[in-house]
């Protein structure tokens, strides 16, 4: 399971270092892909392996469905976690998700998201006011 927030810097090639706590649960290969909300998902093979099942029970004739699939797989690279614990980021997932050299990386649950700074801090203010909203909202599907 995957939890907290980390502060790091992507370097001039492109690589940020992954937490230590994150890296066990990445293992030393893993997938990266576009994420929503305008991050990046990280997955253990093993949870991609979980992810990519359930998009196969996706229908092909469903309009939505097939662009969904298009959205997650066309993004999706593996990557490699080096000696000291870095990783190179495509140059076309750090422009989807505006990273510079700020980046704010999570952990939720089944998955790691990577932010730019900028990104990260106006949607936890965003949502640090809706709270009271979200709570409710969850509370309807019995949480």
């Amino acid at each position: 399971m995957f939890i907290g927030e980390y502060r790091h810097g992507l370097d001039a090639k492109g690589r940020i270092i992954v937490p230590a706590k994150f890296r066990d649960g990445l293992g030393d290969k893993f997938v990266l892909t576009k994420g929503l909300d305008g991050c990046l998902f990280a997955y253990s093979k093993e949870e991609w392996a979980n992810f990519e099942n359930k998009i196969k029970e996706l229908p092909l004739t469903n309009k939505d469905a097939r662009a969904f699939v298009r959205f997650f797989f066309s993004g999706a690279v593996e990557c490699e976690i080096d000696k000291q614990g870095r990783t190179l980021i495509p140059p076309m997932l750090r422009d989807y998700a505006s990273l510079n050299r700020d980046l704010v990386i999570i952990g939720v649950s089944t998955r790691v998201e990577i932010w730019s700074q900028e990104k990260w801090d106006n949607y936890s203010e965003a949502e640090d006011l809706e709270a009271d909203v979200l709570a409710e909202k969850m509370a309807e599907l019995g949480i």
